[in-house]
């Protein structure tokens, strides 16, 4: 198994391309079931979990190749297959996305219930409630989600949730409806930035989709979509990472090719505690900005509650945390989206962190040093924290279970070890 090893005390200087957003990456790709013609989708990250959605897409019929430019081609080749085993879907709960284009365009599904996840439980009853809308006639039967849509047209759908708003279950709902007869409005819709670019994708594909990046879309269903070229937007999450690299190292960091407008609540949050970010060149065609994060000698403690877009996103609360580890004060964390990802916190703690869970509430008592140890990455944004941490530790911080970390950061070794930090694979 990989480890990961990272020797502590290098300030972090230098520039950092952001890679695609795997979590615009998944649904697109799956959003390619619903095309006649070639799709060929641009700026994907080479991760496992983009691997894995391309494993459960090929036994669907799906031609996929990765072409010299690193896009991704696919063609629909066999529509006779609607069946996502449980041996593929297992890897990743983002699979279930493929159940809406299935309903769409083969009028029946068979797909594998995702099963369990670290950060706590994670239902899909949003996404089947949805689909039951629409008319599909939905059993879960054996650990399956067998559905049947010969009957599906337009509706109207309420998809709120104890949490709020589901994105996966957004875009199972808004991929369904774009080849059924009838309109769709999807009330409490998710309006992430990944959820805003899967509808541009489908829209460019020819589907009729208005209220994108709102809590209401409005889906007119069409005959047919066609291929076409898209690019996929830089992934948000890594670029807050990356500013979280630099606040913690009290670095200077050029982070290229990302958008400040998908950050706006992590970006004042960091600023509130004392890095300087500023925008230092905008593409005026791609909407893409270069950011520099300059880190400071010292951080205010202060308050974080995650909450759906446009508020502070879960998975940058890790980061925060972390970084938040070493401000002076006491500072206090609300999950309000997974109550339970708290799992990095008792690592953290190993390494000289001074952090106490109360119900989904983190109290973290700022400390004026962390100390290398070997450490158990829980999954995918803890690992980023535990790197984070390493980063300023004294001495060598181990990551064993450093695969969750290849799920979502492309390269994040070679990223990091260019930027000035020593550190190896092992």
């Amino acid at each position: 198994m990989k480890k990961l090893m990272v020797r502590g005390g290098r300030r972090l200087e230098g520039e950092v391309k952001i890679s695609g957003a795997k979590n615009a990456a998944l649904p697109i790709l799956a959003a390619t079931l619903l095309a006649e013609g070639e799709c060929v989708i641009k700026n994907v990250p080479y991760l496992t979990d983009v691997d894995n959605i391309i494993d459960i897409l090929r036994p669907l019929g799906m031609f996929i190749e990765r072409q010299e430019d690193g896009s991704i081609l696919t063609r629909v080749e066999d529509d006779s297959c609607s069946t996502a085993t449980y041996e593929l879907v297992k890897k990743m709960r983002a699979s279930v996305c493929v159940l809406g284009p299935l309903l769409a365009t083969r009028k029946k599904a068979r797909v594998s219930l995702p099963g369990g996840c670290v950060i706590g439980i994670r239902p899909i009853d949003l996404h089947l409630k949805g689909l039951r809308a629409l008319g599909a006639n939905i059993e879960v039967i054996h650990g399956y989600v067998e559905a049947e849509g010969e009957k599906l047209r337009g509706a109207e759908i309420f998809l709120g949730g104890a949490f709020g708003s589901t994105v996966l279950g957004t875009a199972n709902v808004m991929m369904a409806a774009t080849l059924i007869e009838g309109t769709t409005i999807i009330e409490n819709a998710a309006c992430e930035p990944e959820v805003q670019d899967l509808a541009n994708f489908l829209r460019k594909m020819g589907a009729k989709i208005e209220g994108a990046g709102t809590h209401r879309l409005v889906i007119e269903g069409v005959e047919k979509l066609t291929g076409t070229t898209y690019s996929i937007i830089p992934d948000r999450i890594e670029a807050g990472t990356f500013i979280a690299a630099s606040a913690i190292t009290q670095g200077d960091i050029l982070i290229k090719d990302m958008r400040i407008d998908h950050l706006h609540a992590v970006i004042d949050k960091f600023r509130e505690i004392g890095v300087e970010i500023r925008k230092v060149r905008e593409n005026p065609e791609t909407g893409l900005h270069d950011v520099r994060a300059r880190g400071g000698k010292s951080y205010q403690s202060c308050d974080v509650a995650t909450l759906p877009y446009p508020g502070f996103p879960t998975d940058l609360q890790a980061q925060i945390s972390t970084v938040l580890t070493l401000a002076s004060g006491i500072s206090v964390i609300t999950e309000k989206v997974y109550p339970d990802r708290f799992m990095h916190m008792s690592e953290l703690n190993r390494m000289g962190a001074s952090v106490r869970k109360e119900g989904n509430t983190a109290i973290v008592l700022g400390v004026d040093f962390l100390s290398g140890a070997p450490v158990m990455a829980s999954d995918l944004r803890a690992s980023a924290a535990l790197v984070l941490a390493g980063l300023v530790a004294r001495g060598e911080t181990v990551i064993d279970r450093i695969y969750h970390l290849e799920r979502g950061y492309e390269k994040i070794a070679d990223k990091f070890a260019k930027l000035g930090v020593e550190i190896k694979m092992e």
